[in-house]
């Protein structure tokens, strides 16, 4: 394992080889908490007056909470991509041209010429799991464990997908692809609204995945289908804090992409009926109480002072297909699958004690910046074509953002574009 010796031959902030140099030779954990069409206004610390949020709350007080942070894009695939390569969705053409996201059977999925963060941090000798949601390819050649991971537990796709009963969100999409929108809106609203007002997990025939590196290439078993949706944020839960346990002696990434609260919606019976804000209220709070638990995790065996705990959304709340089930963006216009700001600006919180001091952050960051400031923390290079920036002097040194600007493509198309404090819109968009 390198020690940090060899951290500073590379140009990095001094205050980061201060910051990290009473910590050992071990390079610092890294914790990565990707909710799934999560409101910019969903969280105590960003506003909500019903959802109570107490220990991401805490998170947000004890170290930076980021006021003007986005998602790589607005839907679930490509923001994914710009998280795990920290690269703009059009530049690894992983997007949708005609539907936004990937499907089961989708014959693309993330290259293999894509060096992702796990694949990164890997080489620097790091453990790295993933417990969740994919949603980058779902064929075996496009799993976790074979971009960089060491251990998935999850689905491969959103878990609307592959419905039985009701209107197959597929063959919605295919009307959309076909021009027929409004034939589009009429059959969703009417099969899939009353499933999401009732969920039931019996109804989306998907399986959870276990995958795992082996000597003799890797080991994939389903778990079960389809699977508990009722139960999966503890099970994940549990999943990943039984890895950072395992883990422990040696530096780890562990990637936690939830499949809440994207609708339908489900929260165990510990949460059901507890949140003044209905049931999505509870997913949230369920959330927090599984951010919670990492983070107990992480102090019992005396690792919070070297783990980086990151906090944010995919892309904002699926208000399009409904208001009362889905989150709130706040006093921003827009939310899920459009390039207005509550479709793209998300909750941003970096907690590290003894290494972040406390701040409100209104600089400009993105999801695409933690590939960099990972590789950065873990004495890695930089590769060449990168979108994302380091915000290593940012969280550690005080400094503004070293990102002043930020693109919003939507589907391949840039959309529209961010300098300073403005903002152009090159296209006309819905309220979605």
């Amino acid at each position: 394992m390198k020690a940090w010796k060899t951290l500073t031959a590379i140009a990095v902030p001094s205050a980061l080889i201060l910051a990290l140099a009473a910590q050992g030779p071990s390079p610092p954990n890294v914790v990565i908490l990707y909710t799934d069409d999560l409101g910019y206004a969903d969280l105590g610390s960003y506003g909500s007056p019903y959802i109570r949020t107490p220990n991401l709350d805490r998170l947000a007080a004890e170290g930076q909470r980021w006021t003007d942070f986005y998602a790589p894009a607005p839907v679930c695939s490509p923001s994914r991509a710009g998280l795990l390569t920290g690269k703009l969705p059009v530049r690894t053409g992983l997007y949708g041209r005609q539907v936004a996201v990937m499907f089961p059977g989708d014959p693309n999925g993330i290259p293999e010429a894509e060096q992702t963060l796990a694949e990164a941090l890997k080489a620097q000798g790091y453990a790295t799991g993933i417990f969740g949601k994919w949603h980058l390819g779902d064929a075996p050649e496009r799993y976790p464990t074979r971009h960089g991971f060491d251990y998935w537990y999850g689905i491969a796709f959103s878990n609307d997908m592959k419905a039985q009963g009701r209107y197959p969100i597929e063959q919605a999409y295919a009307l959309m692809r076909t021009g027929q929108q409004q034939k589009m809106m009429e059959n969703f609203q009417q099969y899939s609204m009353a499933r999401y007002a009732t969920p039931d997990s019996a109804h989306y025939d998907i399986g959870a995945f276990r995958s795992q590196r082996a000597e003799s290439g890797f080991a994939d078993e389903e778990v079960q289908r389809p699977f508990n949706q009722e139960d999966f944020t503890k099970t994940l839960t549990e999943e990943a804090i039984a890895f950072i346990k395992a883990s422990h002696d040696r530096p780890f990434l562990v990637y936690l992409p939830y499949t809440m609260p994207h609708l339908p919606i489900f929260a165990s019976d510990a949460f059901k009926g507890q949140s003044l804000a209905g049931p999505y209220g509870d997913t949230i709070e369920e959330i927090d109480w599984s951010v919670g638990r990492i983070v107990q995790a992480l102090e019992e065996l005396e690792l919070a002072e070297n783990t980086l705990v990151f906090f944010t959304s995919d892309n904002g709340p699926w208000q399009a297909v409904s208001t009362h089930l889905a989150g709130s963006a706040g006093m921003l216009r827009g939310s899920k699958g459009a390039v207005y700001e509550g479709g793209m600006r998300v909750p941003g919180i970096f907690w590290w004690p003894g290494a972040i001091a406390p701040a409100v952050r209104s600089g400009i960051g993105s999801a695409m910046d933690v590939f960099a400031t990972a590789l950065s923390l873990a004495g890695a290079p930089l590769p060449e074509a990168l979108d994302g920036r380091d915000l290593t002097p940012a969280l550690l040194e005080g400094k503004p953002s070293p990102r002043d600007e930020l693109a919003y493509y939507r589907q391949g198309i840039l959309r529209a574009y961010r300098k300073g404090a403005y903002k152009i819109h090159l296209y006309p968009e819905g309220d979605a």
